[in-house]
């Protein structure tokens, strides 16, 4: 007798994918906590983890949702394969009128294919070639997080020469924290079962490297992400008497214009350049209109890695703003020399100091006291903990500067959560050996041309299966961070034990985080299924080679 599968069959996967992305798990909504518990609820289902319920798991992440954690345990294996995704998505007020389907993806994609007028002519072209699936998350990355719970139904079914984990996660598209939590998880359920972990295999959607880019990736690594932030301060004054203070905003301004798309930030490697740096905020805090000139400013930047340590890039950025003060101070000289030469006064020279977060709070606490420092930002974090954390590491700079507010004119850097490590492993034996067959199955069997790209662009949760730099590589980020072990932090010690190496093969998708992100569905539940299935074969029979060489 045939045994019944649930998640198997392109039509079981198609039905699968439509029902998660239905619901609507839109990073920190009520959606989002209860996407966990269909998961588990699905997956539950399988007559295994019926028996073996202690496999499978909601692991709080402490803020009521949770990471779902499945394992496909057998006898005696100890090598195990870990299938990593999120289950999280971004907002939908991207898709205007169409805002309502956006978690319908039949009646979306039905209502585009028959109205393809109201499509750009690159998703035309698009869904008169494909088999296309719309709707927020088909790609990213619900597709994956189907594949993978196929993957962990064929692994209860014995299908695989070893172990098989799911791990699914909230929280990816903002800070991380699903994934951040998981790491003790993974550390505490490979004690528990004896589990020798051999891959960290993730299933991102392939991600455009630029407008138009139709190349299909496989990535043996995932971009780092950092956020510095300059907090400026200058000196306020009435508009009136603009010369008699100092514009906060002009330093920001400043700072922004060097820093905007600066291809000096940029790493090349092998052939692979990040993206520029952009901003991500720029404002100054005044909260009500008044006649005083903003005297206080914030900027706040993404900037991606790939080899640079923080170490090299946080001196960068205070050669930055170093080069900002001193531009400051010379447009602010001429300006206030021509006018002192219309007004017949005295024109005043401005002195902007660069300074850490580190060395403003370690003055803070010189000259006013370590309890009242710590019990400021404590009172201030408990009246901020429900605003986003961008936010709360501002005020915590903003209050500090404010006590110390005789440093000013000053631009003080500092840095903001979500702070994502790069991570590669290109060079790995293992992750050679899998790029090498995935490759040539994709172009021989399926007709299909996969690219290796080093890095995934796109940012994931890869980043937190392992660490590549040295602990103290981190130092400058953990000084600097005002929220670091406030409300954040990154389990660097524990990700460390983490060495397994990582791989992303995942589906074709296009515009990711906008109202056309589609899913061609005939690569996803056809040859990429086969091609997962076969890195897990392979990466147990690679491991098995290794320890027959070995011995």
């Amino acid at each position: 007798m045939t045994q019944r599968t649930f998640f198997q069959t392109a039509d079981e996967l198609k039905q699968l994918l439509c029902h998660l992305v239905s619901i609507p798990s839109v990073t920190g909504t009520k959606a989002e906590q209860e996407m966990g518990r269909t998961i588990y609820e699905d997956l539950g289902q399988l007559p295994y983890f019926q028996t073996h319920k202690e496999q499978l798991r909601l692991h709080p992440t402490g803020d009521g949702r949770y990471v779902v954690a499945a394992l496909a345990k057998r006898s005696n294996k100890k090598k195990t394969v870990v299938l990593i995704s999120h289950y999280d998505v971004v907002d939908v007020q991207d898709y205007g009128i169409w805002k309502d389907r956006a978690f319908s993806p039949d009646k979306l994609t039905d209502y585009f294919y028959n109205s393809k007028e109201v499509l750009p002519e690159h998703v035309k072209r698009d869904v008169e070639t494909g088999n296309w699936l719309f709707g927020r998350g088909t790609m990213d990355m619900k597709c994956g997080l189907t594949l993978h719970m196929s993957m962990i139904e064929q692994a209860v079914n014995g299908e695989f020469d070893g172990n098989v984990l799911l791990l699914s996660v909230p929280d990816e598209e903002v800070n991380s924290a699903g994934m951040r939590s998981a790491v003790m998880l993974l550390l505490q359920w490979q004690k528990t079962y004896d589990l020798e972990f051999e891959l960290m295999l993730n299933g991102e959607p392939m991600f455009a490297r630029y407008p138009g880019d139709e190349t299909n990736y496989v990535y043996t690594g995932s971009i780092g992400k950092i956020m510095p932030a300059f907090y400026c301060y200058g000196k306020e004054t009435h508009v009136g008497e603009p010369f008699a203070g100092l514009n906060a905003n002009l330093l920001v301004a400043k700072l922004t214009s060097e820093l905007e798309l600066n291809v000096d930030f940029c790493e090349v490697v092998e052939g692979q350049v990040s993206p520029a740096p952009t901003s991500l905020m720029q404002r100054d805090l005044k909260e009500e209109y008044s006649v005083q000139i903003p005297h206080r400013s914030v900027g706040l930047y993404n900037l991606t890695i790939f080899n640079r340590s923080i170490v090299t890039l946080n001196q960068m950025l205070l050669e930055t703003a170093e080069r900002v003060a001193s531009s400051v101070e010379e447009h602010y000289h001429k300006k206030a020399w021509k006018y002192g030469a219309l007004s017949n006064s005295a024109p005043r020279d401005v002195k902007v100091r660069v300074m850490t977060y580190e060395q403003l709070y370690e003055y803070a606490i010189l000259h006013h006291g370590q309890e009242h420092v710590e019990s400021l930002h404590a009172h201030l974090l408990q009246s901020l903990e429900t605003i986003d954390e961008r936010e709360r590491s501002i005020k915590l700079v903003d209050e500090l500067a404010i006590l110390c507010k005789e440093l000013a004119p000053m631009i003080v850097l500092f840095y903001t959560p979500p702070y994502y490590p790069a991570i590669c492993s290109a060079d790995h034996p293992l992750i050679q050996s899998l790029v090498k067959n995935v490759v040539t199955i994709a172009k021989e069997t399926y007709g299909t041309i996969l690219e290796e790209q080093l890095y995934f662009g796109g940012i994931s949760d890869l980043s937190y299966a392992g660490l590549q730099d040295a602990l103290q590589e981190v130092d400058p980020l953990i000084s600097n961070l005002p929220l670091w072990q406030k409300g954040y932090a990154i389990p660097f010690s524990e990700m460390a034990e983490l060495r397994a190496p990582v791989l992303n093969v995942g589906p074709i998708g296009r515009d990711a985080h906008q109202w056309t992100e589609r899913l061609e569905l005939d690569y996803a539940f056809g040859p990429l299924k086969e091609l997962i299935e076969q890195v897990i074969h392979d990466t147990f029979s690679f491991s098995s080679h290794k320890a027959v060489s070995n011995e």
